[in-house]
């Protein structure tokens, strides 16, 4: 198994305008080979995905869940580029998989760009304090730091989440898969997630 240095993910990223953990994971899939990995994202429409990424997504549905204690319940806006690819079945049940996700797992931002820096901050002094008195070298306890804050994404943003009905599958993998079967834009806008007595 090759070991896939984060140069070499910014290198496959230049060639392919595809996420940092789409191409690191393509990497791993393919031993590191380039083109293999090129061809690994081309299958999963990754690339074809990203070229359409910028296009406007001012159409969608809002899409509301409510569990069946009733005290629990999701609003999730879903935008798409049109109304056609909106009313269609498999935008209506990404949707519904999107917002059981929410309920499920309690995702607080839809992805690392929507947390504030602030709050990275905090986490960072956590684990830097949990790991002050390791007696492990400095750059072993910054790679430790990396994964612990890395681990913080994945557990509280959507898109990077596990779903939690398919293993090694993430709620951006779904949205991706759709947009290679449609060809449009779509993106998870905002949701909000209530219990009963809750502050969510």
């Amino acid at each position: 198994m090759a070991n896939i240095t984060s140069d070499m993910v910014k290198r496959l990223r230049e060639m392919t305008n595809a996420g940092i953990l789409d191409c690191k994971k393509a990497l791993e899939e393919t031993d590191g080979d380039f083109e293999k990995s090129k061809e690994y994202l081309r299958k999963k429409g990754i690339m074809k995905a990203d070229k359409v990424s910028g296009r406007e997504a001012a159409e969608g549905i809002l899409y509301s869940y409510i569990h069946h204690n009733n005290k629990l319940g999701v609003m999730l806006e879903l935008n798409c580029n049109t109304d056609f690819v909106a009313r269609t079945d498999e935008f209506r049940e990404l949707a519904h998989k999107i917002s059981l996700q929410i309920a499920s797992m309690g995702a607080r931002w839809v992805s690392r760009s929507d947390i504030p820096e602030e709050v990275t901050e905090k986490e960072r002094e956590i684990y830097r304090e949990q790991l002050k008195d390791s007696g492990k070298p400095e750059h072993v306890v910054g790679k430790i730091l990396e994964g612990k804050i890395d681990a913080f994404y994945r557990d509280n943003t959507l898109l990077d989440q596990e779903y939690v009905f398919e293993s090694g599958k993430t709620i951006n993998d779904l949205i991706i898969e759709l947009i290679a079967k449609t060809g449009e834009n779509v993106k998870v806008s905002r949701f909000v997630r209530w219990t009963v007595g809750g502050d969510e």
